[in-house]
């Protein structure tokens, strides 16, 4: 009868144990790491070389000098390269600093302004038929009925198709002109001042950013949504590539520009993460 008794006292007592292991492994909050895994990455940047558009009356663009290529003395290959560039061109950052004599400087961005969920705005459609087209808050709310309220410090991405043209500088910025004789001649599209206000006081984004050269259309004169975006410390992404690969939401975006003390932005490699 004692046998009896602890063998089943023994058994009783594994089967509490892997009760409780089962509750533990229940109750454990999920590895963000493994949901990081399962996402596939989209590469939103355009490569920097000899075709990367600047602003058309930047004097100078991308360079990339050989210091050193080839086979060593000693056996081994080694190369080495120096290279010059300005600040905002290419796919980039526009830090708050660069509008807003308060604003934030490049170096003093923090992480979470730079990595985080974010959402697409498809406007496409209406900006491929007007090279001047605004985007507007009524494209917004015209997402957000399908979609839903965009969450605050969301990153808001606006796809226009202008994307297509790249590096095409005649067909991206409406002319083929450079210096300051082409700003007059400019035409793509951008943000609506109303729209910008919108994000930054209503939605409190912390991010925003598009397929054209600026954040403002190619008509300004004033670059007002910098000026409302850059005034509320939200940094601007411009010139970013392939926003046609990504769905409406259920987007992580994790944008690194080069840290530049007290620079007023800077060449950028931003991805996304979107779920397979």
């Amino acid at each position: 009868m004692m046998r009896t008794t602890v063998t089943s006292f023994s058994f009783l007592l594994y089967l509490g144990l892997i009760t409780s292991c089962q509750k533990t492994a229940e109750s454990s909050p999920p590895d963000p790491m493994e949901s990081l895994a399962k996402l596939e990455w989209i590469d939103l940047s355009y490569s920097f070389d000899s075709t990367t558009l600047y602003w058309p009356n930047n004097p100078t663009g991308f360079e990339l000098h050989t210091e050193a290529e080839g086979m060593t003395e000693k056996g081994y290959f080694y190369s080495s390269y120096s290279l010059s560039t300005p600040e905002h061109g290419g796919t980039h950052l526009d830090a708050p600093v660069h509008f807003s004599e308060k604003g934030l400087k490049l170096d003093e961005l923090r992480l979470d302004q730079l990595i985080g969920k974010a959402v697409l705005i498809d406007v496409s459609e209406q900006a491929l038929a007007d090279r001047d087209y605004l985007i507007d808050t009524a494209a917004i709310m015209a997402w957000e009925r399908r979609n839903g309220q965009i969450p605050e410090q969301s990153m808001v991405l606006f796809r226009t198709g202008y994307g297509k043209f790249y590096p095409d500088r005649e067909k991206y910025f409406g002319t083929a002109k450079t210096g300051m004789e082409a700003i007059p001649e400019l035409h793509f599209p951008g943000i609506h001042p109303d729209a910008a206000k919108f994000l930054a006081e209503q939605r409190k984004v912390k991010a925003v950013g598009l397929d054209t050269p600026s954040l403002d259309y190619g008509q300004s004169q004033d670059f007002a949504s910098h000026q409302v975006l850059m005034g509320n410390n939200i940094p601007g992404f411009e010139n970013m590539a392939n926003l046609d690969q990504l769905p409406d939401s259920g987007i992580y975006i994790v944008a690194l520009p080069i840290k530049i003390k007290d620079g007023s932005g800077g060449p950028l490699r931003v991805i996304a993460g979107v779920g397979r």
